[in-house]
């Protein structure tokens, strides 16, 4: 049985740097139904307002759609300079019959991948997204497929897809977590295509899009993408990096445009402005242990990659606060020097919570007979010990 462990004790976190004093960080409220910041380096969360609640996603789901693009792209299955011919159905379900966001592509012509990214990323275009589903997966359905498979690789606990355009389904939905998890793999995964998103216009044939996000036109974000529809109101997955601090917003069920640009403005500089990285441990420092089931040790020790630093209020200066050690056990071997295994998890006065990575900080192989026989007569006995 796998079970989760957590080890705490309570600290005080010495700032040696002054800091400017702020403003009380539970001061900071959304209006936005729902509303979603997590910090881009570490993913710690900073703001979940209904983060975890499935909603409707609207044209924010082409997200899904162009990570399964870009994974093609970057595994080499498919090339910017391809083409796809716009169907029928791409052409009445999503072009210009559709009455729907659209890039105009004529029924039957041929359009370069580059084009369709473009038409999805600036233009929202739902005709596009249709033809790359098709062009990659044979239908809209077995794209979906891919969606849904990608969703799972990357953990999205309240995703579902149907359709490649975010158009209304019931059974179609994302969550504001899952949405900003999304585009954080995004940005990270595929730093040679992100472009496409802070892009301010796209050409094709006779017409002229401009961006549909008007953060990236005003220059407050560089990504990633709105949805509206009359179920899912207004809605933005934003970007925007600062001093070089990234942030990634998402708020959604708006009324109007306008609220859903501001709404945005204000979640991502209330996180610029009122965080900040605080050192834990120096580099190489032993943080705690793991306990290892059969292994030629009973534990393993944990350390950071480099500095063990926490995303924190900047308001926090000798505040105290309470820290757990939290990983899935018993760990089993072999464990590989660098392996990451555990989390600490810091809690402020003010409850904000936010974690940073451990891994292991030596190698454990397996045991003998005598060690796996005791530890095995252990968890028989008493369940796990510590």
């Amino acid at each position: 049985m796998r079970r989760f462990f957590i080890t705490t004790w309570t600290a005080i976190l010495a700032v040696v740097a002054a800091l400017v004093a702020q403003p009380a960080l539970a001061a900071f409220q959304s209006d936005a139904p729902y509303a979603f910041l997590m910090d881009y380096d570490t993913g710690a969360v900073l703001y979940n307002k209904r983060g975890d609640e499935p909603m409707p996603p609207a044209s924010m789901s082409k997200l899904m759609t162009l990570a399964v693009v870009f994974k093609a792209l970057k595994e080499g299955r498919l090339d910017l300079d391809d083409e796809f011919v716009v169907s029928e159905n791409a052409w009445r379900t999503g072009g210009a019959p559709s009455g729907t966001s659209a890039m105009f592509a004529p029924i039957n012509s041929s359009v370069t991948v580059e084009e369709l990214i473009r038409g999805v990323a600036i233009q929202s275009g739902n005709d596009a997204s249709i033809v790359l589903a098709e062009g990659l997966a044979g239908s809209e359905e077995g794209f979906a497929r891919l969606m849904n498979d990608y969703a799972d690789d990357l953990g999205l606990e309240n995703s579902n897809f149907v359709n490649s355009t975010g158009l209304p389904d019931p059974n179609h939905y994302m969550s504001a977590r899952d949405l900003a998890v999304l585009a954080r793999h995004v940005i990270r995964e595929y730093p040679n295509y992100y472009h496409y998103f802070g892009e301010q216009e796209f050409k094709y044939r006779r017409h002229r899009f401009y961006n549909r996000n008007r953060l990236v036109r005003s220059d407050k974000a560089d990504g990633l993408k709105t949805g509206y529809t009359s179920e899912s109101g207004y809605g933005v997955v934003a970007s925007a990096e600062n001093d070089g601090r990234r942030m990634i917003a998402v708020v959604n069920g708006l009324e109007t445009r306008s609220a859903r640009r501001n709404e945005a403005i204000e979640l991502l500089n209330w996180g610029l402005r009122s965080f900040k990285e605080f050192k834990l441990f120096d580099a190489g420092d032993i943080v705690g242990t793991a306990r290892v089931w059969g292994g030629e040790s009973r534990f393993v020790d944990l350390t950071g990659k480099g500095d063990v630093t926490i995303l924190l209020p900047r308001a926090t200066e000798r505040e105290r606060i309470s820290a757990e050690i939290a990983y899935i056990g018993p760990l089993y071997p072999p464990i590989e020097q660098g392996e990451k295994i555990a989390e600490i998890r810091v809690t402020t006065d003010e409850g904000i919570s936010n974690s940073a990575p451990l891994y292991a900080a030596e190698d454990v192989g397996k045991g003998g007979v005598i060690s796996r026989g005791f530890d095995t007569i252990l968890m028989l006995a008493f369940g796990w010990l510590l």
